[in-house]
């Protein structure tokens, strides 16, 4: 191809073509009889220019042309035939006689459609004779060589990607192409689409085109693989016609060996189409798409992709709507609303469609307004979606009256779900199979176990609950990407066995879940937010936090339940890492979510975390209307175990930040009355009164350490080293003070015996332990005082200045008390002193409780 409009004419090419120029060159009157093939533009005419001009300096004469009857030819002359194709079987008789001769130089160009069978002989006897060139597109090589001939250009990695992707390397494109960008004013950025002058200039072939080839072109910019079968009806055509039709535009050089449109002859196709003849064509082209039962939603991707959705009918909108409702819920409500203007409603689709994809604003206002104008089938779908929405935002009352009013079998289970969560027995009925009712679908005996799993959770065992409840997630993993859940039953076998220390199930559940896209996006926080509740219960805040940071990295407003967990979990995180800072920050942001959602079953854990969070801050008074709420609530469900026991665990350590001996008794007292009830509870238990102990100063080595390896072993994994820890450091017994020192570091995951060397990726967050040293005395006021300041992250010399003393003074202070401690390196001192200083705020000093009074 010669680049037109070059400072310098350019020919790129391919191996082949190259080496026909360089024989021509070495030699300008050696035998020569070649069949040169390819498609229009690319390049057949350009070549021969090359050629000519070859032979041209070479001293030698070019003939153009078939010669007429009885024309004489130099057998040194170099006969060059272009577009043989069109050639009639005379013309074609004479090119055979010369090449039967074998003493004359020739090369003959042509396409590879239409074939006549003179042109097939001569192709034939040309390739047997001589030597056959096929001309095909460029390489991105060759591309970036074309490219690299226009200066202005600077054709960087991206810009040749861009020119090779649009034009699949069509010669004739890249030069129209190359050519448009270079007019173009800026190239600072790569173009997103092809600058119009370049789409403009296929007006011309495209109206030359026979009609049946037009039409053909605009089926196939519809952007889907079509089939013969299909594309003859859609033509009116018969196979064989519609197989000449393809090898047609081929040749045109419009359409690509593997049947698809470039992306830039695809946009002139659409843009320079008459529009009525464009959806007149699509329009019938979806509709046999539909009647064949074929998915129609790529073909709707490809009209919405080259900007003429518009052509598409409604019902096609609707079926692709559907089509796309598992995977991208909010594509497929675009879909149904446009289906919708295009008049054919389907605003209950919509509705689900828009709460699947975590659109609650939408989906509930389109709810609403069906719940009382829609027909009677579209209205229980509406009801079905009023009320998931709503039991997201904590309207679980609501919610509840609403399922039970939409009657479906699924919808009957959820509302026994939600009554359960709200503590209303009376509404918690399970349902009575009817005969002759609906069919028993994976999605309804989904809803029916996870019914029976928090029924079972209530009054029944903490196994027989998380069996439901696991065997429900089970039966949506294969197709629970579309279904619209108030709670999956994944989150709830998790928080259940949360609540009964089974964390490996929970990690499990949740992680099939997330894989399998169960309740598509408006679920996929839920299960995110668990999962980090899991990782901070462990001990891993940090993979807890950058868990969290996924979960609200789109900036999209949380729901209620959602934006409660979510509050808990920086709390607890803050909490675990003595980040004092961001409690406080924080705590503004928990109460307002606090309000926001009301009391329920399933949002009791982060309730409980928030608890400890504002006794931590010394507000947690205003927490109390809802702990009391909390209460009241497990006392209508006959205070069931499995649920009331992590509240009363929280509020436990809630006492010990306020100081109150007593409350913290009753806690003890209830959790012991519950022991029996579950391992889980046991252990609890166990714990707890060892915990209280420990703060009256009773330190039992043998106790505690078989107290925290049992909270490490139900999954408290954080809490069961920092109760070694906290023993550690209020025992006058050095050796039970190193007994539980080398437990804590067990617990935290480092090696027993090692004081300092690598650790866990995630030990800078962990629950910080005491170091083996005179620590029942603890720090001097002093060193308190640097300490916290040290925490808050200022510097030596910010210290000094802060407490009137000297940089190497307060370097001192770090250093012994760094010795002190027995530390071996910055990281574990730091996390020694914010466990120090937070004892330090929370009970005074570490001052042991009074005695608990006799029984």
């Amino acid at each position: 191809m010669i680049m037109k409009d070059l400072v310098e004419s350019r020919l790129v090419l391919g191996r082949a073509p190259r080496a026909l120029l360089d024989r021509v060159a070495d030699d300008p009157v050696a035998p020569l009889t070649v069949g040169l093939a390819g498609p229009a533009g690319h390049g057949k005419t350009a070549l021969l220019t090359e050629l000519t001009r070859i032979q041209q300096r070479a001293g030698g004469t070019v003939r153009t042309g078939v010669p007429g009857p009885g024309e004489p030819i130099d057998p040194d002359d170099l006969l060059l035939v272009d577009d043989a194709h069109l050639l009639d079987d005379e013309r074609i008789g004479v090119l055979l006689r010369l090449v039967a001769t074998r003493r004359h130089r020739m090369v003959v160009a042509h396409r590879p459609w239409p074939r006549s069978a003179a042109l097939t002989e001569l192709v034939d006897t040309l390739r047997r004779d001589g030597q056959a060139v096929l001309l095909g597109p460029f390489t991105v090589e060759q591309t970036a060589a074309c490219l690299a001939g226009v200066p202005e250009l600077a054709p960087r990695p991206e810009l040749v990607d861009f020119v090779h992707a649009q034009t699949g390397g069509v010669p004739r494109d890249v030069e129209r192409l190359t050519r448009a960008l270079r007019a173009a004013p800026s190239l600072s950025t790569v173009p997103t689409e092809p600058p119009r002058s370049v789409v403009l200039e296929f007006a011309p072939e495209l109206e030359i085109q026979p009609a049946p080839v037009r039409r053909l072109l605009l089926a196939v910019a519809a952007g889907v693989p079509l089939p013969v079968a299909l594309l003859g009806p859609l033509l009116d055509q018969e196979p064989e016609a519609v197989d000449e039709l393809i090898a047609t535009t081929r040749a045109a050089g419009l359409i690509g060996a593997d049947g698809r449109l470039t992306p830039l002859v695809r946009r002139a196709v659409t843009t320079l189409s008459p529009a009525t003849e464009r959806s007149a064509l699509w329009r019938r082209l979806t509709e046999l798409q539909l009647a064949r039962g074929g998915p129609v939603l790529p073909l709707v991707r490809s009209l919405l992709a080259v900007g003429v959705l518009g052509d598409c009918p409604a019902p096609t909108l609707a079926a692709a709507a559907q089509e796309a409702l598992a995977d991208e819920p909010a594509f497929a409500a675009d879909l149904f609303a446009a289906a919708t203007a295009a008049g054919h409603p389907t605003g209950a689709r919509q509705a689900h469609a828009a709460a699947l994809a975590g659109d609650l604003d939408d989906a509930l206002r389109l709810a609403d307004r069906l719940l009382t104008t829609a027909e009677p089938a579209d209205r229980a779908e509406a009801a079905v979606v009023a009320a998931t929405a709503l039991a997201h935002r904590g309207h679980a009352g609501r919610s509840v009256e609403l399922y039970r009013w939409s009657g479906t079998a699924s919808s009957v289970a959820f509302a026994a779900v939600g009554a359960l969560a709200i503590g209303d027995l009376t509404a918690a009925t399970p349902p009575v199979d009817e005969p002759g009712g609906a069919p028993p679908t994976l999605h309804a005996s989904a809803a029916r176990l996870m019914a029976d799993g928090v029924r079972e959770s209530v009054a029944g065992t903490p196994s027989a609950a998380l069996s439901a409840l696991v065997q429900s997630a089970a039966l949506l993993e294969p197709d629970g990407r579309a279904a619209l859940l108030p709670d999956s039953p994944a989150a709830l076998a998790a928080l259940t066995a949360v609540h009964c220390g089974e964390l490996d199930i929970a990690e499990r559940v949740l992680h099939r879940a997330q894989t399998g896209g169960v309740g598509g996006p408006l679920m996929a926080r839920r299960h995110r937010l668990l999962q980090a509740w899991i990782l901070m219960v462990r001990g891993q805040t940090l993979a807890a936090a950058e868990r969290l940071a996924t979960v609200t990295a789109d900036e999209r407003p949380l729901e209620s339940r959602d934006l409660l967990f979510a509050a808990a979990l920086r709390m607890g995180i803050a909490r675990r890492t003595s980040d004092l800072g961001a409690l406080k920050r924080g705590w503004g942001q928990a109460l307002e979510a606090v309000v926001r959602h009301g009391v329920d079953l399933f949002t009791l854990l982060p309730l409980g975390e928030l608890a400890i969070a504002g006794a931590r801050l010394g507000d947690v008074a205003r927490l109390a209307p809802y702990l009391r709420e909390g209460d009241a609530l497990l006392d209508r469900l006959g205070t069931p175990t499995l649920w009331s026991v992590p509240l009363r665990w929280s509020g436990l350590h809630a006492a010990i930040l306020t100081g109150e001996p007593t409350a913290a008794d009753d806690h003890v007292a209830a959790l012991l009355a519950a022991s029996a009830h579950s391992r889980y509870a046991g252990v609890v238990a166990a714990a707890a009164e060892s915990w209280v102990e420990v703060l009256r100063g009773v330190v039992d080595p043998v106790r505690v350490e078989a107290a925290a390896r049992g909270l490490h072993d139900t999954g408290l994994c954080w809490d069961g080293a920092r109760l070694a820890g906290q023993a550690a450091i209020r025992t006058s017994d050095r050796r039970a003070m190193t007994t539980l020192l080398e437990c804590a570091r067990v617990l935290q995951g480092r090696p027993a015996g090692a004081s300092g060397g690598q650790r866990p990726s995630d030990s800078a967050t962990a629950p910080p332990v005491a170091a083996a040293g005179p620590t029942q005395q603890g720090l001097s006021d002093r060193e308190y005082e640097v300490a916290e300041l040290v925490l808050a992250g200022l510097t030596y010399r910010e210290i000094g200045d802060r407490l009137f003393i000297s940089a190497k003074t307060v370097e001192h202070h770090v250093a012994r008390m760094r010795n002190r401690l027995h530390c071996a390196n910055r990281a574990e001192l730091l996390a020694l002193l914010r466990t120090m200083v937070a004892d330090r705020a929370s009970d005074a000093a570490g001052q042991p409780w009074p005695q608990r009074p006799a029984r």
